[in-house]
């Protein structure tokens, strides 16, 4: 049983190793940005262990580790995605500022949180005094930049991947496009409306029967990996009529959004 273990954990390795130097090949800042925000993770991980502070009834280090698991994710997609571009394209100054600046909105916003949560107070909604509300306000200019990039990927993608008329190019352009239309929708929502105070649902943290964005903010985001997971697994199994499916499953999506977003209503 140790032996199999063992060959199991270096075989998830190997396959780790090779995740992570394929994602380097695609675009370096952003994969090493991902593997950053990984990193501090693990000690937001220990805090929330040992800190027993709370904001609004909620572990105080919740907020911070959520987004930099969240901003992993994002970071690493958006590597993996313009990866589908022609080499020329990946090594672009137009690329390159596409990655600069989801590292510097999303830095800024985990940076801000984290830093909210050390001094013992909250990042979102708190407007107590004209700093706050400024920095309140610049999290959500960050929030808009930082999925205005997903657009503009897609406008890559759309124009320059010798593969655009396949059904998972086509679902990566539209997934990124759900991003950036939901998530900055949503984000406005959350931005006006202050979520239930209390602990939710487990590990989200949602509050089921109260008004509450985060779910459909939640779906607008990661429209990012979810659309493309459809298109991938349409084109894998070589489903027929595969583009009508799509088509059906982004407007399906697209509803799922609004009905929580309606249900999120005061």
């Amino acid at each position: 049983m140790t032996t199999a273990n063992s060959y199991g954990a270096h075989t998830l390795r190997l396959k780790a190793l090779s995740v992570y130097r394929e994602l380097m090949s695609r675009q370096a800042l952003l994969t090493v940005f991902a593997t950053l925000m990984l990193a501090m993770a693990l000690p937001a991980t220990v805090l929330l262990t040992l800190d027993d502070r709370t904001w609004r009834d909620v572990a105080i280090w919740a907020k911070p580790l959520k987004f930099m698991l969240s901003t992993a994710a994002f970071a690493a997609t958006t590597a993996c995605f313009i990866g589908m571009l022609p080499k020329a394209i990946q090594t672009s100054s137009k690329v390159r500022r596409l990655a600069w600046a989801v590292v510097i909105t999303s830095s800024f916003e985990v940076g801000y949180i984290s830093l909210q949560a050390a001094l013992g107070d909250g990042s979102h909604h708190n407007v107590s005094d004209p700093l706050h509300a400024a920095l309140y306000g610049l999290m959500a200019v960050a929030a808009v930049g930082l999925t205005a990039t997903q657009a503009v990927l897609a406008w890559l993608i759309w124009r320059h991947s010798p593969e655009r008329d396949t059904v998972f190019v086509r679902s990566v352009v539209v997934g990124l496009l759900l991003a950036f239309v939901l998530a900055t929708a949503s984000g406005f929502m959350l931005g006006g409306q202050q979520p239930p105070a209390g602990v939710g649902l487990p590990v989200v943290g949602w509050h089921i029967g109260q008004a509450d964005a985060r779910p459909a903010h939640f779906l607008g985001v990661h429209a990012q990996q979810l659309l493309p997971l459809a298109g991938w697994m349409l084109q894998r199994y070589r489903v027929s009529h595969a583009g009508r499916w799509l088509s059906a499953i982004a407007v399906s999506y697209g509803l799922g959004w609004l009905l929580l977003s309606l249900w999120a209503r005061p």
